[in-house]
């Protein structure tokens, strides 16, 4: 019985230790990269972060009862990589904006979810439509932010997006995770 348990710890922490969750005090290191480098879809790229969201739903057949929905902002270690040879600090943050980004989205979305759905009733009507276009938008400003950051080389423009992203964030404090 002893090693069933072992095992599954061990099984649990090798699934769960791929993942970090948002937080404020915790920063992204190169370590935390572990995927293989890739290369399919631009050979200038240096890195790249795999974060999004994940959430969950505690909720009922009765329409009326109230509903709970949790959202964390994740990256996936085991899907994030990056070339060791054209690494640096500077690199790092435009990557850690990025996770700084989905969690900007997870509160936008935490937010909207606040003042929409409080009952499974509205959970089944509303919230499709308010993930998808939160979706929508956060997808678009990751776009943007490499676009217009030229994925960090622009460090005039990067700066910019560390205020803004900085200033957003602060705006939306009241809808981190707890």
């Amino acid at each position: 019985m002893k090693w069933i348990i072992f095992i599954c710890l061990l099984v649990s922490v090798q699934i769960f230790g791929q993942k970090i969750i948002w937080k404020e005090d915790q920063k992204l290191t190169w370590d935390d990269f572990k995927s293989p480098v890739s290369r399919k879809s631009n050979k200038d790229v240096v890195a790249y972060t795999h974060c999004g969201w994940e959430y969950s739903v505690v909720t009922s057949s009765n329409p009326a009862s109230p509903v709970k929905i949790e959202v964390l902002t994740i990256f996936n270690k085991d899907k994030s990589w990056k070339d060791v040879k054209r690494i640096n600090d500077y690199v790092l943050l435009h990557e850690q904006k990025h996770f700084d980004i989905a969690e900007l989205y997870a509160r936008k979305l935490r937010k909207e979810v606040m003042e929409n759905i409080k009952t499974a009733g509205d959970y089944q009507k509303k919230f499709k439509a308010i993930y998808d276009r939160v979706l929508h938008e956060y997808r678009d400003f990751q776009i943007a932010y490499d676009k217009e950051t030229q994925n960090g080389m622009n460090k005039e423009k990067q700066a910019e997006y560390n205020a803004s992203i900085t200033e957003q964030l602060d705006q939306l404090n009241s809808y981190k995770k707890s």
